[in-house]
């Protein structure tokens, strides 16, 4: 085999099992940005759901004080 064939050819095996290195590693990293958005959103979707249960809860306590306010009209009047 000549040389420059041998060195072609080592130049090719080489360079397939760079890009093969390249591909996966790229693809490592795109997989954890993706999943850091993910946490991301899960994260901002509690956020929301925790504000929205204190809203709630907020408004249930208003509700128990305006009930016993009339609980106690409606025992006056009887």
């Amino acid at each position: 085999m000549s040389e420059p064939v041998y060195l072609t050819t080592l130049a090719i095996f080489f360079g397939t099992i760079f890009m093969i290195v390249l591909i996966r590693s790229q693809t490592s990293v795109k997989k954890a940005q993706l999943q850091a958005e993910n946490a991301e959103s899960y994260r901002a979707i509690a956020e929301r759901a925790t504000a929205a249960q204190e809203q709630t809860a907020a408004a249930l306590a208003d509700l128990q004080t305006r009930i016993i306010a009339i609980e106690k009209v409606l025992k006056q009047v009887e």
